[in-house]
């Protein structure tokens, strides 16, 4: 996609997301990298993202209800782009239910969440006004496209030795753990 205005979005969502967890950003970006590599007939969105999917809510009065992106990658982040002419004092606000937080979500502000992880929602906004979204995302499928050496996971699991399903069964079960301590603690951050 090539409108300038959405790929300085996206680049500026890309930022944020390297910026804010470096080892979440670098795990995405070698899959990626790998990706694209192999099949090289296809293309990333925007080219300056890290993200290979992205979804525009042209609204007109663009409004989630309560989710989450069960199929995006389950430590992943979502990057979400609040865009229209709204009162955002008085709509449009974005909930996070799990952390108890509601949030002004002004047109032009970009977040980036965990979607697949924390149940989100936005407030309605007034009548007349508009309010759209853009969102960034991969599916958590992807990941284990790549990972699994580009096969099913009934094609990856069919082909491990006994030894290396018992071992692929423990990954699994610490998968979780192991995306979550790609995150940044603020301390980590601030070195």
């Amino acid at each position: 996609m090539s409108n300038v205005a959405f790929v300085r979005l996206a680049g500026f969502a890309t930022g944020l997301f390297a910026n804010w967890s470096p080892r979440l950003f670098d795990y995405y970006a070698s899959r990626m990298r790998s990706f694209y590599k192999r099949y090289k007939h296809l293309r990333r969105p925007f080219v300056n993202s890290i993200w290979s999917a992205c979804t525009f809510n042209l609204g007109p009065q663009t409004c989630c209800l309560g989710h989450r992106d069960f199929a995006n990658l389950a430590f992943g982040w979502c990057a979400i782009t609040a865009l229209g002419n709204y009162d955002y004092t008085k709509g449009g606000h974005l909930i996070l239910w799990d952390c108890k937080l509601i949030l002004e979500f002004p047109p032009g502000t970009t977040i980036i969440i965990p979607s697949a992880a924390i149940f989100h929602s936005n407030i309605p906004i007034g009548i007349g006004e508009h309010r759209y979204s853009f969102t960034q995302y991969t599916a958590g499928g992807l990941f284990r496209w790549i990972e699994h050496g580009f096969q099913s996971e009934e094609a990856y699991f069919a082909s491990l030795s006994p030894e290396e399903l018992v071992k692929e069964r423990a990954a699994a079960r610490a998968r979780w753990e192991n995306g979550a301590s790609l995150f940044c603690t603020l301390d980590e951050l601030e070195t």
